[in-house]
């Protein structure tokens, strides 16, 4: 195999792996320095990567730790696209407590505004 065949550019491979909805997104958070390849910050989209390369870079308000498995050949399904990476994020941080209901956020606002029952 060759070595083109065996790499693939980092902004292709996070578009294909559907990380980022388009392939312009992904070459813009690589340019801004927010992808660690390897431990090692990149800046350009062009950047080769290859299977066993580990990746960190922000998706939403996470910050994602995936290894490629594979390189795609396409944007396919999410399935296929869950098929090119090991996911070892670790879990979001539960909440302090239990979501408030309706009910408590009107009383709340009210108690804020000064509207409360005395």
């Amino acid at each position: 195999m060759s070595e083109a065949a065996t790499r693939q550019r980092i902004d292709k491979w996070l578009w294909q792996a559907r990380f980022y909805k388009t392939r312009t997104l992904a070459a813009k958070v690589v340019s801004e320095g927010r992808v660690r390849a390897n431990g090692e910050r990149l800046t350009k989209p062009a950047h080769s990567v290859a299977p066993g390369d580990s990746l960190t870079f922000p998706q939403g308000d996470r910050i994602r730790v995936v290894e490629i498995v594979a390189l795609g050949t396409r944007r396919g399904p999410a399935s296929e696209a869950q098929a090119l990476y090991a996911d070892h994020t670790p879990p979001p941080v539960p909440r302090a407590g239990p979501r408030p209901t309706g009910r408590d956020r009107r009383r709340l606002d009210a108690e804020r505004d000064g509207f409360g029952s005395e």
